[in-house]
């Protein structure tokens, strides 16, 4: 058996090892920049959370559509689809993201559209120290499948506080197996992101668009988004193209560098916690309590974590009596009852949407 034998092993002009070995135990330090933990700035990418279920059924209108957790649906004028949290994806994950086409459209609009779009809080990547001289690549990765859809793809990102963009394309050449894309975009040394809980900077997934997106020059480097004939250009596959099409994503991972590495899973738990910061439903009836003399309860909640900012409140009554007052932060809320019998309880449940 052959051995090598050193003290440290260091870069060509680098001036200080990147591993250093201890030549009594024979262990080693090394010197790792990157961090192996949380690089994934993406919640969810892994598709295990879907507290709105497992179905969402999207029509012709405009408008964007949740199903699995922090990915949005955002169609127009480009056909009718059903999305869904589906139990099928690649080995190491469990499940994906599903569109399904139930109304084709063969005759875009030009500004037809369909991308399922990814929103970062402004402080969830600062590391990326975009609009400085140190600014960093970003690496995206993500496995897809499709039935009956090959063609061109493209994917973008929008720093969303100075109106630029970036966008690189993929090319899917075989349907009905999964294929892992991986994509570096430039650092961009133009346009500081603001450093705070809005939304600051997107990921677009185009899965179809019309010549409105498509008729320009993709933008492969990072510049100003002028009007949308730049952001799809070249993308050739149309999901409403035929009944037949599908399309599935899942372990989308966005980090800092130019190697895209390994999908970093979190549990179940990790995951759907990060998720509640943006939304939150009690699902099963929570009570404010059994009516007083007069007929009225009051019911304080918590959320299960601190939401990203005061969410919408969405409450349905239950039984007897109703709401008549409700109110609240990004930490609690609070639920007024009348008209209650003093053997009846205000029953509701809640959604609570802090969603970007």
């Amino acid at each position: 058996m052959s051995e090598i034998k050193v003290n440290s092993i260091k870069g060509v002009g680098a001036s200080a090892a990147a591993i250093t070995v201890n030549n009594t135990d024979g262990t080693c330090t090394a010197n790792i920049t990157n961090n192996l933990s949380n690089r994934n700035k993406v919640i969810n990418g892994s598709a295990i959370v879907s507290q709105r279920g497992s179905n969402n059924v999207i029509g012709v209108a405009d408008g964007g559509f949740f199903c699995a957790d922090r990915f949005k649906h955002v169609i127009n004028a480009i056909g009718g689809y059903t999305i869904h949290h589906e139990a099928d994806a690649p080995p190491g994950f469990s499940h994906s993201h599903k569109v399904q086409t139930t109304t084709a459209d063969t005759s875009l609009d030009s500004g037809s559209v369909y991308m399922i779009r990814y929103i970062f809080e402004g402080q969830d990547v600062q590391d990326f120290a975009k609009g400085t001289s140190d600014a960093k690549q970003y690496a995206l990765s993500f496995f897809v499948k499709t039935t009956n859809l090959t063609g061109t793809f493209v994917v973008e990102l929008i720093d969303a506080v100075n109106t630029r963009h970036c966008c690189k394309s993929y090319t899917v050449s075989s349907a009905g197996s999964w294929q892992k894309v991986e994509l570096i975009f430039p650092a961009d040394t133009t346009g500081a992101i603001t450093s705070d809980n809005a939304g600051r900077f997107e990921m677009n997934f185009y899965i179809g668009a019309g010549s409105g997106y498509t008729s320009g020059t993709l933008q492969t480097t990072w510049g100003g988004r002028s009007g949308d004939a730049n952001r799809a250009a070249g993308q050739t596959a149309q999901i409403g193209s035929s009944t037949s099409n599908r399309f599935q994503i899942t372990g989308v991972q966005l980090e800092v560098g130019s190697v895209a590495t390994d999908f970093e899973h979190r549990s179940f738990g990790q995951e759907f916690a990060l998720c509640q910061r943006y939304y939150s439903t009690s699902g099963a009836f929570l009570s404010s309590g059994y009516g007083s003399a007069d007929g009225y309860a009051r019911g304080g909640f918590i959320y299960p974590c601190i939401m990203r900012a005061t969410p919408t409140l969405t409450l349905a009554e239950n039984a007897s009596g109703s709401i008549i007052a409700s109110g609240g932060d990004e930490s609690c809320f609070y639920v007024t009852y009348g008209s209650l019998a003093g053997s009846s309880a205000g029953l509701f449940s809640y959604t609570a949407s802090a969603e970007l």
